[in-house]
Order: C-alpha cells, then structure tokens, then sequence
C-alpha cells in the first residue's frame, strides 16, 4: 500500500522500514511476516533498510501483535503527477487487483461473523482454498508496471483505490471543476466482492465506498494515447479495463458519477 501510494506521484520507491511489536516474540511469525515484507519490497524493486521489532508483555496480549511502516522515494520535480494536465474528454483506465487488497476488513470481519462462518473452513467463492486465505491475498503492487507506462508519457494521473474506494480517491487526481462519469460496472467484478455483496446484504454504492471492486488502480489518460498505454500496461502484466471519462462538473454535481449502477451491478455472490 504504501509504494502503491508513492507510484501514484510519479515517484519510485527508494526504501522502506518496518515497525513489529508484539508481547513476546514468536520466531515463526515473526520469520512470515518479515519474509512477506521483504517479498513485497522486492516486487516493488525498493530496499528494506531496517525497521523496529519491540517486545511488550504489557501491552499486547498472547498472540496479537501491531505491524507498522513506511515508504521513501523520489521523483524529479518537473515530473510529479499533479493531476493539472487532466481534461475534459481524458479516459479512465482501471488496473485489476488481486483482491481486497487491505481496505474494508472491519465490515469483512462483521459479514464472516453474521454469516457464521470459520476462516478455516473452504471460502464459499474459492473453495479450493480457506475462506481466510481468500480475504487475504496479497495486495497487488503497481510500482514497476506504472513506472514502466509512466517513461511513455501518456499517463495524465494515477489513482490508487483504497478506503473511500472510488468516490473519495478519484477526486483527489483531477481538478474540483472536473468530474468522472462511470457508464455502470463495466468491468468484471471478482467473486470475492459479489460474495461479500450478497451474503452481507451490502447495497452497491457501499461496495464501491468500501472496496476496490476489482480496480486497484486507476489511469486517466488522453483519448489518442489510450491504446499505447493500454498495450504497455498489458505488456506489463496488469489487466486494464476502460472504465470511465473526465467531463467538466456542473454545479452540485457530485465528483463522481456512477450511471446504471443498480442496473449493471452482477447479482448472486
């Protein structure tokens, strides 16, 4: 999450430092946990320079533990993502994630535990594997596929959807005299949402203010260059849908508009 957030200005990670405290630690997890970081720093192509392990009987019971850090990076000035060149007419490209990601696990926990459901048990939407291993699939880093795309010069600005989902984080990357018009869903919404939807009796619009819904990371790009970029970002590895278009706002309009969204959301978990 944190070098998603640093790629989204134009910036390349450099490093990053870890914070584990917990009250006696457990060599295993402890190994996991470290093990994943550095897996995720070496995805991101940034180093991990050090960090805090911290024992605290006091404050952490058996088995809990808190799991902080941060990201470092750089980019030229002249070249920060701004969000000014943004127009009217711009597409918007989506990037597929690989999950939930890490937003939205409080109303998670509370649609597992109404449902009655066990973590260990088959995931009703993957049942080759645990419905906890299902939640938790790792998040998607964008770093070297947007870092890539970004040397062609045909990526006006960058989103990255995390808690507030698509009304509150794509309003950050555009002028407030512009908008976006979402056509409905027009990608394919992964298994593990429309559960979620179903089984939590959750409306659309709260799936698209909580959750990602299939889009980790959105582009707005010209119109003449959305083919090149969407090539690149293929080349790339990433699965890219064309979701929406910036158009000028007109007053008390709001900053996103999703149409035909009842309509368009897939039914059934």
């Amino acid at each position: 999450m944190c070098v998603n957030d640093l790629v989204v200005q134009g910036a390349e990670p450099l490093f990053f430092l870890d914070y584990y405290a917990m009250g006696r630690l457990e060599v295993a997890v402890g190994a996991a946990i470290i093990g994943g970081i550095a897996e995720g720093c070496r995805q991101a192509g940034c180093a991990l320079v050090g960090g805090e392990t911290a024992e605290m009987p006091g404050l952490y019971g058996a088995g809990d533990y808190d799991l902080a850090g941060f990201a470092v990076g750089a980019v030229e000035r002249d070249q920060v993502l701004t969000g000014e060149r943004v127009a009217a007419g711009d597409l918007l490209l989506g990037l597929a994630s690989s999950g939930l990601h890490s937003n939205g696990f409080s109303l998670v926990r509370r649609v597992v535990e109404s449902a009655g459901l066990d973590y260990g048990q088959p995931a009703p939407f993957a049942p080759e594997t645990s419905l906890g291993e299902a939640l938790l699939v790792p998040t998607r880093i964008y770093v070297r596929s947007c870092l890539a795309v970004l040397e062609t010069g045909g990526i006006k600005a960058l989103a990255h959807i995390t808690g507030g989902g698509f009304p509150e984080n794509l309003p950050r990357v555009f002028p407030k005299t512009l908008g976006v018009v979402l056509p409905g869903i027009t990608w394919p919404i992964p298994a593990v949402f429309r559960w979620l939807a179903a089984t939590g009796g959750i409306a659309p619009q709260e799936m698209l203010r909580t959750f990602n819904c299939g889009v980790g990371m959105a582009v707005v790009v010209a119109p003449e260059r959305a083919a090149e970029v969407r090539t690149a970002f293929e080349a790339a590895g990433e699965t890219v849908f064309e979701i929406g278009r910036i158009q000028a706002r007109g007053e008390g309009v709001a900053a996103v508009v999703i149409e035909n969204l009842e309509q368009t959301w897939p039914t059934g978990g």
